[in-house]
Parts: structure tokens; sequence; C-alpha cells
């Protein structure tokens, strides 16, 4: 069982900058207390995003941090030329000494990609021909390539990532249909779904996994993300945890509302009780956390959890006491539970 972040890195009250520092001194307590990743969002014109940048941002985090792996989740592939993200990946694994995770995707936002000039309906072919791009361009000394968007001749590859062939790469999953080409890859998953979809997305890829004759032992990560917060009462976590939900809340659909639409099968009330009842989040004390966790872990066949501490207006002490009392409570015991499901397995 391992343990991650989730950081859409919403807008708080506090100025840019100080916002910004205060979230990567979180990203250094994350390293400091044994999370296994980092992984940040990637919007643009929202206020769901302080750090559209996403390379600029995790080159930060690159020098705040020592062992934590890190990376987006997900690059928005039709975005910019698979070249220059090659670039950049690289650059970014060899700053970090081959901690860099790499999260592909089309982007979910019709707006955010029409405001840079991309058709939301024809962004999953580019997204497609964009990855084979940029898997040739982090693979091979030379590329060349000739497709519908993006086309390039004996283009010499002088930067390659420190991790060979190229980092792990990562994919966020909501159906089971599609789980079936990252478990054909072995590409790692992250769900943010209630949990019985998220149990039929990982049955699916173990099927598919073992169909292609591969040892259950050596799974990629099959990711369940969650927002959590904790604090030495129920009441004081529910209270910070409606508070940030509702600042978070304003800030997911805002883009959406200034467009007169919502996102399709969106799942962030303003209520975070109402999330907490759906099972998309939770607030309270280490045990009552722990236990919803257990109970999600054991239904789903999750083994990886993905927390996200810090939305909307949590300030930077109420995040770091979740992650704290996270870390010393509530990871042991789904380690535990993990192992002790694993030896029964066998």
């Amino acid at each position: 069982m391992q343990f991650g972040i989730f950081d859409q890195n919403d807008r708080g009250p506090l100025p840019m900058a100080e916002h910004l520092e205060a979230r990567l001194r979180l990203v250094a307590l994350y390293d400091a207390l044994g999370f296994d990743r980092y992984h940040v969002s990637e919007h643009h014109a929202t206020p769901l995003s302080a750090t559209p940048a996403t390379g600029a941002w995790l080159g930060a985090v690159a020098q705040r941090t020592r062992r934590i792996r890190f990376g987006p989740l997900v690059y928005i592939l039709p975005l910019r030329h698979p070249l220059q993200i090659a670039e950049e990946v690289a650059l970014l694994d060899q700053m970090s000494g081959g901690r860099f995770e790499l999260g592909v995707g089309r982007g979910i936002s019709p707006y955010e990609l029409g405001y840079h000039g991309v058709n939301a309906a024809e962004s999953p072919a580019m997204y497609r021909e964009a990855l084979d791009l940029l898997l040739m361009a982090m693979t091979q000394e030379s590329v060349t390539f000739e497709g519908r968007w993006w086309r390039c001749e004996d283009v010499p590859v002088v930067l390659r990532p420190r991790q060979q062939p190229h980092p792990p790469l990562w994919y966020a999953c909501a159906t089971p249909e599609a789980a079936v080409w990252p478990a054909r890859n072995a590409v790692n998953l992250v769900c943010n779904a209630p949990a019985p979809r998220v149990a039929e997305i990982v049955a699916r890829y173990r099927a598919e996994w073992a169909e292609a004759g591969r040892p259950g032992g050596a799974l990629p990560c099959l990711g369940l993300s969650r927002a959590i917060v904790v604090a030495d009462t129920t009441e004081a976590a529910m209270a910070a945890a409606q508070r940030g939900w509702r600042r978070y809340e304003e800030s997911f659909h805002k883009l959406w509302r200034k467009h007169g639409s919502g996102p399709v099968n969106a799942r962030v009330g303003p209520d975070f009780a109402e999330t907490q009842a759906a099972g998309m989040g939770f607030a309270g004390t280490p045990a009552g956390v722990r236990d919803a966790l257990l109970a999600q872990v054991a239904a789903t066949g999750a083994n990886y959890v993905v927390c996200r501490f810090a939305f909307g207006d949590l300030t930077e002490a109420e995040s770091r006491r979740s992650a704290e009392l996270f870390a010393r409570e509530v990871m042991p015991a789904l380690r535990e539970h993990h192992r002790a499901s694993a030896a029964a397995a066998e």
C-alpha cells in the first residue's frame, strides 16, 4: 500500500506569492512525512489552479524535496507540442534525480481547451497522437513523425530522462472501459469516483492485467483519490472541511458557470457533508478517517490512496495537521491491512 497527494492548487484567500510559498512548505512536509508521491493538476483561466505553468511549479517542487516522487496528473497533451513536453519531462526528471512521474490526458474542460484554440471534440484524437509522439521523443535518438496535428522530421533528441526508457506513466480513469489501455501498457491509475465505480475500474484493470499473463504482485498503482480533513475532534474536522469545500466548489464550477453549463458527472457540491455521505471525502478524527478508508480500500481493491489535504480556504496549519495525523495514525493501519490481505491471498 502506497500513499500520495493530489493538489489542485486551487486559489485560497492568501496573496498569490504567499499561497505558493505555503503550498511549497506543505509539499516539503509531505516529503518528510513519508508520502510516496505528489500529483498536481493542470488547469487554465480558472481559480481551480494557481499553477497553470505546471512544469515551472514542479521545478520548484524538485528543489524543495529530496525523496518524494512527483508529477502532473495530468499534462493536457493537446495544449502543447509533444516535443516541448518531452524536453520538460527530461529536464524535471534529471533535476530531481529520477523522481518524475508523468500523468497524461486530453483535458476535461471544453472551455480551457477552447481558450487555447483546441476543439474539445477533437481532443481525444489529438491526445492519442500527442502521446505517440511524446513516447517517441523520450525513447529515440531522433524523431520523425507525420500526424494530423503534429509533424517533425529528423529532430535530434538531446535531453533524455534519467529514468529509462521513460518515467512511469499515470492516467486519471473514470470508467471501467478506460482502464483497458492502462492495464495493457502497465500504466498507473488514479480514480476519483464513488467506491462502487472504483471497484469496477480496478476489477477491469486486474482482469486485463491477468489476461496479459502478468504476475499479480507486479501490479502498478491503482489509486483511490479522496479529499480528507483530519483533526483532533470530528467537529473541528467537519467545520474546517465545510468551510474549505465551499470555497473549493466555487472555484471548481466558476468557469462552467461563466458559460452557463456544468461538467458531466461532476460530484462536487457546496456541502462537504454530502461529499462525505457519497464516500468521496472524509472529515473526522484519525480513527474515523482510518475506518472509512479501510472500508473503501477493502471494497475497491485499490492499492494506492491519494489524499487531498489542501483545498479552498483551509489554512496551512489545518492542512499540516491533517497530513501529520494521517501519516502517524492512519497510514500504518492501512499498510497493515494491505499486508494482511496480500498474505491471505497467497
